[in-house]
């Protein structure tokens, strides 16, 4: 198969800890064609079809030369096995745009993982709304009012930016206030953008777990990402710990709830983020901890989601 990964520049990936790259290796293992290029490489032009300027790599497990370009060319993306969306966040226009880019090249024939449609669809913060039972006391406004309005209700809460991503933009707020105005000023801007606020869950102690789901199947082991220190960040690009673990059962009714229906809407890969037992994000643009995971528990998360993109990829559309 010719695999194409739309993904951030290849100098920049961590490949001790980045999912893409062991989604790569599991490609080139297996014999297919490994082919990368950027959002900023795919164009239209008309009476053409969607295509990418795109460059075939080899690669190895060192840091930082892991990968080899050994070629290069132009070609619709309808012409290749599998595309895979891989661009991290922010959601952005340029990101915006590509989806669109991308629709175009599935209307043309083009398999695409994670279905463009379905990352329009499915705001990484908002996507919380269809899921609600499963998730905590949670507000989205852009009234200054409501979120004081729903700290005197909660006494101790979390804000953050809908389009925040790696834990950027989290504040906690106690119940004695401190700081709500300036952060709401921050954060709202005079309620011109609207915020997310969630009540605070102690358990975050534990780990914000990643749960992932594959063409609808939890993996079996979450990653705890604990918060060190007096930070309330487990995210990982915030200090956090990462620490696999096995799937309790409510992270597994979750994740075998959600994991069908956002499947058969074209997410292949999806990463739930579960404190506790509750709901708080629903990752689709760039889920990761494939690496932690596999690193720790022996179990292949890479094997398990290039089975799952051969199944469909070779299935009719």
């Amino acid at each position: 198969m010719d695999i194409l990964f739309v993904c951030d520049p290849l100098a920049s990936f961590h490949i001790e800890k980045d999912s893409t790259f062991t989604m790569m290796r599991e490609a080139q293992k297996r014999g297919h064609t490994v082919w990368a290029c950027e959002t900023q490489d795919l164009f239209w032009q008309s009476g053409a079809r969607v295509s990418a300027c795109m460059h075939s790599l080899e690669m190895t497990a060192r840091s930082p030369d892991w990968f080899t370009l050994t070629g290069s060319k132009t070609q619709a993306l309808a012409e290749l096995h599998a595309v895979v969306m891989r661009k991290d966040p922010p959601f952005d226009n340029e990101f915006f745009y590509a989806t669109h880019l991308l629709s175009q090249a599935e209307r043309e024939g083009a398999r695409v993982f994670n279905g463009p449609q379905a990352l329009l669809e499915h705001s990484e913060k908002l996507a919380l709304m269809e899921f609600a039972s499963f998730a905590s006391p949670t507000l989205v406004t852009r009234s200054p009012q409501a979120v004081r309005d729903f700290h005197a209700e909660h006494s101790d809460i979390i804000l953050k930016p809908l389009d925040g991503m790696g834990g950027m933009g989290i504040f906690r707020v106690k119940a004695d206030g401190l700081n709500l105005g300036s952060i709401i000023e921050t954060l709202n801007r005079d309620g011109s953008t609207s915020v997310m606020v969630q009540k605070f869950l102690p358990a975050i102690a534990q780990g914000d777990k990643r749960v992932l789901v594959i063409d609808g199947e939890p993996v079996p082991f979450a990653l705890a990402r604990i918060p060190q220190g007096n930070e309330v960040r487990g995210n990982l690009a915030a200090g956090g710990k990462g620490v696999a673990q096995p799937l309790s059962s409510r992270d597994r009714q979750i994740a075998e709830t959600l994991g069908p229906v956002l499947a058969a809407r074209g997410l292949l890969l999806v990463g739930l983020d579960i404190i506790g037992d509750c709901l708080t994000e629903i990752n689709v643009t760039s889920p990761t901890c494939f690496r932690e995971i596999t690193d720790q528990t022996g179990f292949d998360v890479p094997a398990m989601f290039l089975t799952a993109l051969e199944r469909r990829a070779a299935s009719p559309p």
